[in-house]
């Protein structure tokens, strides 16, 4: 198995809190959708089909009037349930409802400097849309952070585009034996400190998790957090990492979102959030980690793509590999509740994962 459909009638990580100022616009893609966020005037984030029905010019580079988005074209407005509030060439007498006339509107969560949003299956803007299946309270939940605040932000944020399909990315992040090779440092790993390990797995609701234990003793960088520092790291679909470490009562967290932007764009956001207050004076060291980190993902899944244009039949092996195959059991599972077949069950089962790494 290469890839497969991407996955639709999910919340996918949008953007990043920061990123949508205070009655301003940001336009992103996701799953090959045009989407443009923009903040009202009472703080809350809207989302709309980044199209104006009218011409097809893309409302971004109009401007914010008040809570709603005016067409740079023709002055349509739009506000964010997608209505058309306004189309400035009408006169007496011509029976057009702005009203009537829509832009699809995405349902949006945001918490924790984090902006999601919910996609569902593709629909029409036309005079009287017919709405797409809008599921929010039925997709896989969007991963909490319960220790950290509502209002709390990320501490780092990284945004790097890897150039692959999001399976692709996904099975490479979480891939546990190219440590060595791809990421080999003196702060991390290299060949000559490869030894056998085995982590327990469990499943948890649309993913699984790596349970709690102490980190290897050749992963030099948990070094940082001091004495007994216990991880865990959790997969949920449709494509979110979270690693959880804890020091006693405080928290660090490793939070990867993959966002897919089209068939083969891939957006990776890693953000990390602690309670620590002594990692301020490492924060410069722990940002170098993060980028030295992604980019060295980001060289090998480019790389990568050199043999993938000869569609060659990939290898998925054990155990090194039965994460990307419960990702991909998972997917199937999430495509056929969708369908209808049957209900979502999810396919990982309690076991220990052994490899060389």
């Amino acid at each position: 198995m290469n890839t497969t459909p991407l996955l639709k009638n999910v919340w996918y990580f949008g953007l990043p809190s920061s990123a949508v100022a205070l009655s301003r616009m940001k336009s992103v893609t996701i799953c090959g959708e045009p989407l443009v966020f923009f903040r009202r005037q009472d703080g809350t984030v809207a989302a709309v089909r980044n199209l104006c029905p009218h011409r097809g010019i893309p409302l971004n580079y109009g401007r914010m009037v008040g809570d709603e988005i005016e067409c740079p074209y023709h002055g349509w407005r739009f506000n964010g349930q997608g209505v058309c509030t306004a189309i400035p060439s009408l006169v007496e007498g011509q029976d057009l409802d702005p009203g009537k006339i829509r832009v699809q509107s995405y349902p949006v969560a945001e918490g924790q400097g984090m902006i999601w949003v919910f996609i569902g299956e593709k629909g029409t803007a036309k005079s009287v849309p017919s709405a797409p299946p809008q599921r929010p309270e039925q997709a896989p939940p969007i991963p909490p952070m319960p220790y950290f605040a509502k209002d709390k932000g990320p501490d780092l944020l990284d945004v790097v585009e890897f150039p692959c399909h999001i399976d692709h990315a996904v099975i490479g992040l979480m891939d546990p034996a190219h440590g060595p090779y791809i990421h080999k440092s003196w702060f991390w790993r290299n060949e000559r400190s490869v030894y056998e390990k085995a982590k327990k797995f469990a499943p948890v609701p649309y993913g699984f998790q790596m349970v709690r234990h102490q980190p290897s003793k050749n992963s030099f960088a948990y070094r940082i957090f001091g004495s007994a520092p216990t991880t865990e790291i959790t997969f949920t679909l449709p494509s979110v990492r979270v690693e959880h470490v804890q020091v006693g009562a405080k928290n660090f967290v490793s939070f990867t979102a993959l966002t897919p932007i089209e068939e083969r764009r891939t957006r990776v956001t890693q953000m990390v959030f602690w309670d620590m207050p002594w990692l301020l004076a490492v924060k410069p060291l722990i940002r170098q980690f993060m980028k030295v980190f992604l980019n060295q993902d980001l060289q090998a899944v480019a790389k990568q793509q050199d043999g993938l244009k000869f569609d060659p039949n990939l290898m998925l092996i054990r155990d090194a590999d039965t994460q990307a195959k419960w990702y991909y059991g998972l997917k199937d599972a999430w495509f056929k509740s969708e369908q209808g077949r049957e209900s979502f069950i999810n396919p990982v089962k309690e076991t220990t994962l052994r490899w060389r790494t």
